[in-house]
């Protein structure tokens, strides 16, 4: 028998490996200043494409005032308690109700946090009888949700629909001998390859299969479809997604997330979804902070022009001077190179240190061993000017990795 803990020490995890290479530099980095493309890193300022701050809402002089305004009024702790003890307002309900309006849905309910929320729902929608079938692809709260299936779960590659279809038909076999259901996830936007959920090829399998699709759309809501109600609008198969999530990390540059579906459904997870009944309601300024962002995204296409119009010159530029972007269809634009974790680190460090860009690095377990991932979220807040500054940027650094520049058997140095 050994102390519990000495494994933790032991073996860090395939992230916490890495970690003695300066922690606040690759890991936990520390970005300063103000929210915008321009920030503070290590003392000087770099341009940044790491910020989920896709409508460029975090620091619009409006919400700032609507925040500061809720915070100055109710303080942090209004209201005090769990949403169904003593933790609803008037404001709570008046978020939820316009947000089912925006998204086409009959109902919606509130959740503190998307992470916490997507792995309650998913165990509040299922139990030991029905069956799991998921995207291979899909976040880590629907990984973690899944885990805690205590029946069978079935896993499909990526957007690969014919092994969807194989996964229902095992699906269906089982559920017809324990008389349960099938819950199908997926994403409409992936957050690291950019590329959509197939929901309309999903969904064209319903007239076969008797199934209920649970879509998580945090990177496509507010940046995909006409009004940017997301993903199901823009393949047009809102109506056909059973349950409707999303998070205000990504485009409304805030704190909390939701799920939308049938009034029924959504009134039943109310009474269900433990991270919520046992929780403590979503702040006041959070709430009206809520109503303000979603106010703007309604009334101000122009933020969404502005993302894609920076989205569009970002990845056509790239694509045009031969970089590998992979099948991105959405504004997260992945930049996929060769090469291993000490000359993806050496690349990085170079790109901040010597070019003051700074955007995140992907390295293996999230890709494979041999690929280096640098990924960038253009934003509306970005010009096209730093479009063009970050590509001078990518050109240079191309070169040296391709010239063998970058490999060294350690990381370099940090400087200092």
């Amino acid at each position: 028998m050994i102390d519990i803990f000495d494994k933790l020490v032991t073996d860090l995890g395939p992230l916490g490996k890495h970690s003695h290479v300066t922690e606040d530099y690759f890991m936990f980095p520390k970005l300063e200043g103000e929210i915008a493309p321009r920030m503070q890193f290590q003392g000087r300022e770099v341009l940044t494409w790491s910020l989920n701050n896709y409508l460029g809402l975090a620091n619009h002089p409006e919400v700032r005032k609507a925040d500061a305004d809720a915070a100055a009024e109710f303080g942090l702790a209004y209201p005090m308690g769990a949403r169904m003890m003593s933790g609803n307002s008037v404001h709570h309900i008046a978020l939820e109700k316009q947000l089912a309006e925006f998204i086409s849905k009959e109902e919606v309910m509130l959740l503190n946090f998307g992470y916490q929320g997507v792995v309650s729902i998913i165990d509040a929608v299922v139990d030991r009888r029905d069956v799991i079938v998921y995207d291979a692809e899909s976040h880590a709260c629907i990984l973690d949700g899944v885990r805690l299936h205590m029946g069978k779960r079935f896993v499909y590659p990526h957007n690969n629909l014919d092994n969807l279809e194989k996964q229902l038909q095992r699906a269906t076999k089982i559920c017809n001998e324990t008389g349960g259901g099938i819950l199908v996830i997926t994403e409409g936007v992936f957050g690291m390859s950019g590329n959509q959920g197939d929901l309309k090829g999903v969904l064209s399998l319903k007239d076969k299969y008797n199934f209920r699709l649970f879509v998580d759309d945090a990177h496509g809501f507010g940046t995909m479809g006409a009004t940017g109600a997301g993903t199901g609008e823009e393949q047009g198969v809102q109506d056909g997604i059973d349950l409707y999530f999303s998070t205000f990390a990504k485009s409304m540059a805030s704190i909390g997330a939701f799920v939308g579906g049938d009034k029924a459904i959504i009134h039943y997870l109310r009474y269900n979804t433990r991270s919520q009944i046992f929780a403590k309601s979503l702040p006041m300024p959070l709430v009206l902070g809520a109503l303000k962002r979603l106010e703007l995204l309604k009334t101000k296409p122009e933020l969404k022009d502005n993302l894609w119009k920076v989205v569009n010159s970002l990845q056509s530029q790239l694509i045009e001077a031969g970089f590998n972007i992979g099948t991105t269809k959405s504004p997260v634009t992945p930049v996929l190179f060769k090469g291993g974790i000490g000359e993806a680190a050496n690349m990085a460090m170079d790109i901040r240190e010597n070019y003051n860009i700074f955007c995140s690095l992907v390295i293996y377990p999230v890709v494979p061993k041999d690929v280096i991932m640098l990924r960038l979220i253009p934003t509306a807040a970005h010009t096209l000017d730093d479009v063009d500054e970050t590509m001078k940027v990518f050109k240079a650094v191309k070169l040296k990795l391709d010239s063998g520049e970058y490999q060294k058997e350690e990381i370099i140095a940090v400087t200092k």
